[in-house]
């Protein structure tokens, strides 16, 4: 076993960046283990320190996460959090599933990946109606992955002054090398509009043009998400950027179920009536309903109900369409 002293000098030596004294104290741990007849554990400990060592050789080994929160200018361009949500509490359709699975299987095998000269997946586009999961995905990969969190503040990024949009864009990329983690552009259309609409301004064309070669020279070890409910917005060239475009659509009729059965597990009464249900969140997105079930819930606690009622979750769905059809008719 390691003693005190040498699981100190591990974790100090991981604090500091100090690859070759981590290498060392990691040889010694596997001496120790030697000694005290544990042949097998020596060896495995051995042969990692030797992929570690040849890492360093060869400049490949990632960059340790630290717990940390942007400073200076990076501090008005960058939130930071550690999100906890899984894949597994997305409720979404099988191909969409299996895409973002595959993303954080490439993504953890990436060193087995690189060795037969390939890549994994890191720089995603999520285009679909809002309140459908494309934000929950970027908090879901970074929780799967261990990684924090890097929401881009927009309202930081993009300033009146030329040049400067394009420079504070420069400062976001070059975090994504020196932090890793899941680096995410929520409303991208804002900087990632077609570079010959009508409304175009030569600052924001400048700024995308920035982002595209930005975007195409970036290798780090970052996840990239943009995301957008304007596809058709989009300018040609980022589809081409991007590793893949991820689809996200309101709920089926099935997916309502889940997601009510999901948010409403502990309340929902022995019948329920999906079908007059469905009938009523049809439309809806799967926040919108996840809102409807959180007001039906809330409800059911301070009316002090046995359950949650087919007729009180179909009021707190048609409450939730009014609000919708209101912002509708306030655009037209």
């Amino acid at each position: 076993m390691a003693s005190s002293e040498q699981v100190r000098a591990l974790l100090k030596s991981h604090l500091t960046g100090d690859d070759e004294h981590f290498v060392s104290v990691a040889l010694q741990i596997a001496a120790s283990a030697a000694r005290n007849g544990d042949g097998k554990l020596a060896k495995e400990l051995r042969d990692l320190a030797d992929r570690i060592k040849t890492q360093i050789q060869n400049g490949s080994l990632p960059k340790a996460v630290p717990i940390t929160k942007p400073t200076g200018q990076l501090a008005g361009l960058l939130s930071v959090h550690y999100p906890q949500t899984r894949l597994a509490e997305m409720v979404l359709s099988g191909d969409t599933h299996d895409l973002l699975k595959n993303v954080k299987l490439e993504y953890r095998a990436a060193d087995r990946l690189q060795q037969h000269g390939l890549s994994p997946r890191r720089k995603l586009l999520l285009v679909g109606p809002p309140g459908c999961g494309k934000t929950m995905t970027a908090s879901a990969l970074a929780g799967e992955l261990k990684l924090p969190l890097f929401s881009v503040q927009l309202h930081g990024l993009i300033t009146k002054y030329m040049g400067e949009t394009a420079a504070k864009l420069h400062l976001v990329f070059q975090a994504m090398t020196e932090t890793r983690g899941v680096y995410f552009f929520d409303e991208f259309d804002a900087i990632g509009a077609e570079r010959g609409a009508g409304n175009d301004v030569g600052e924001i064309r400048r700024v995308l043009n920035s982002f595209l070669q930005f975007l195409e020279q970036e290798e780090s070890d970052s996840l990239i998400l943009a995301a957008t409910n304007h596809i058709t917005m989009l300018d040609d060239a980022l589809f081409r950027r991007f590793d893949d475009v991820i689809q996200y659509l309101l709920p089926t009729e099935s997916q309502f179920k889940q997601l009510v059965q999901n948010r409403l597990t502990r309340f929902l009464g022995k019948r329920t009536g999906w079908k007059s249900l469905w009938k009523t969140a049809k439309g809806l997105s799967h926040a919108e309903i996840c809102r409807a079930c959180d007001d039906a819930a809330k409800s059911h606690v301070l009316q002090e109900t046995e359950s949650v009622s087919t007729s009180a979750l179909n009021l707190a769905l048609q409450h939730r369409r009014k609000k919708l059809d209101l912002k509708a008719a306030s655009r037209k």
